[in-house]
C-alpha cells in the first residue's frame, strides 16, 4: 500500500514538474548573422516534443545547443527529425524561415502553422521549382508533401500536434499593411506569448498590439501568462521613420504602459520579457540592453537569450 501511494505521488510530482515550459534558442538575432537568426524551440520541460517558433536558423542552432549540452540527444539528425514536431512561422521574411527551407530535404514530415498570408509566401516564393523545391502539401507540382500547411484562424485555439501544447495566433503589423503574427503557447499550467516582427501601434498606425493586450490581460492577471518573447530590434537613436516595423526600448515601454493599464503595475512586475530579434550591428546589442535596464519603469525582468542555452520558465 505504501509503495502504491508512493508511486501515485511520484507520478503526480513528475506530471506537475513536466508542466513547466522550456525554451531553447536556436537563433536570437534579427539579421546579418545567418548562423544565428530568429528561432526558438518550446516544449514542456523534460520532454523532447518541441515546436519551433520561427526557423531562421536550424542546423547551426542545433549544433550549438548540442555543443553546450542542452539536448539529451547528441545527434543533430534526431533532434531535427524526431524532436522538432512542427514549425510556427510568424511571417514570410527570410530571417524567420531560411533554416527550415534549407534543411527541408533532410527533415521529416511535420506541420507548419501560420496565417494565410505567410503560407502564401511559402507556397509562391520559397517552395517553388525556380527557388527550391515544393516540400509543402500545396502549390506547384511536383508536390513533395513533407510539410502540411495548417492555416491558423485569428484568436482561435488549436492543438499543436504530437505535444501537450495549444496555440492561439494573433495578427501583428510589420510595416503596415504587411502582416506578421504572434502565437500564445499554453499547457495546463503555463503560457508563453511569442511575437514575430512587430512595430508599435502608434508608429504603425495600427491597433494590433492593443487587441493582443486586451486578449491576454486575463491570463496575466491570473498568473498563467508570465513570459513574453518580444522583439527590440533597434536602440532609441533609430529614427521612427527607419524602424521598418520594429520596436526600440522606448517603444517597448510605451506598449508596456498600455498593458499596465489593463493588468495593473503590480501584475506587470511579475512579467518576464525574453528580448528577441536584436540587430547585431555595431554596438546596437549593448545599447539596447543598457536602455532597457536603465529605464525600466515597471520593473520587468528582462532575459537576453543566448544561442543554444536553455531557458526554464516556471
Amino acid at each position: 500500500m505504501k509503495k502504491y501511494l508512493f508511486n501515485i505521488c511520484f507520478g503526480l510530482s513528475i506530471a506537475s514538474f513536466a508542466q513547466n515550459l522550456e525554451i531553447i534558442p536556436l537563433g536570437v538575432y534579427g539579421g546579418s548573422n545567418e548562423s544565428n537568426l530568429s528561432s526558438y524551440l518550446i516544449a514542456e520541460e523534460n520532454t523532447n516534443n518541441y515546436l519551433a517558433l520561427d526557423a531562421g536558423t536550424i542546423y547551426s542552432g542545433i549544433n550549438k545547443a548540442i555543443e553546450k549540452g542542452t539536448f539529451k540527444d547528441k545527434t543533430l539528425e534526431n533532434v531535427l527529425k524526431e524532436n522538432i514536431k512542427g514549425y510556427f512561422i510568424s511571417h514570410g521574411h527570410m530571417d524567420h524561415l531560411a533554416g527550415m527551407v534549407i534543411n527541408s530535404p533532410e527533415d521529416s514530415q511535420k506541420p507548419i502553422y501560420a496565417i494565410t498570408e505567410t503560407i502564401d509566401v511559402l507556397k509562391n516564393k520559397y517552395f517553388t521549382n525556380t527557388a527550391w523545391a515544393n516540400f509543402g502539401n500545396e502549390g506547384e507540382s511536383p508536390i513533395l508533401n513533407k510539410y502540411q500547411y495548417n492555416y491558423a484562424k485569428i484568436a482561435e485555439t488549436f492543438p499543436i500536434q504530437n505535444t501537450n501544447l495549444t496555440g492561439t495566433v494573433y495578427e501583428l503589423s510589420h510595416v503596415n499593411p504587411l502582416k506578421s503574427s504572434a502565437i500564445l503557447i499554453e499547457n495546463n499550467k503555463n503560457a508563453v506569448l511569442y511575437f514575430g516582427d512587430t512595430g508599435a501601434d502608434r508608429v504603425e498606425k495600427s491597433d494590433k498590439l492593443s487587441k493582443i493586450w486586451t486578449e491576454v490581460a486575463p491570463k496575466i492577471k491570473s498568473g498563467k501568462l508570465k513570459t513574453l518573447m518580444l522583439e527590440v530590434s533597434f536602440p532609441n537613436s533609430q529614427s521612427e521613420k527607419f524602424l521598418f516595423g520594429h520596436l526600440t526600448p522606448q517603444l517597448m515601454n510605451e506598449e508596456m504602459g498600455k498593458l499596465a493599464q489593463l493588468v495593473g503595475e503590480k501584475n506587470l512586475k511579475k512579467i518576464t520579457i525574453i528580448v528577441t530579434h536584436i540587430k547585431p550591428k555595431g554596438d546596437y546589442e549593448q545599447k539596447i540592453k543598457d536602455e532597457l535596464l536603465s529605464n525600466n519603469p515597471y520593473s520587468i525582468n528582462y532575459i537576453f537569450p543566448k544561442q543554444g542555452e536553455r531557458i526554464i520558465l516556471k
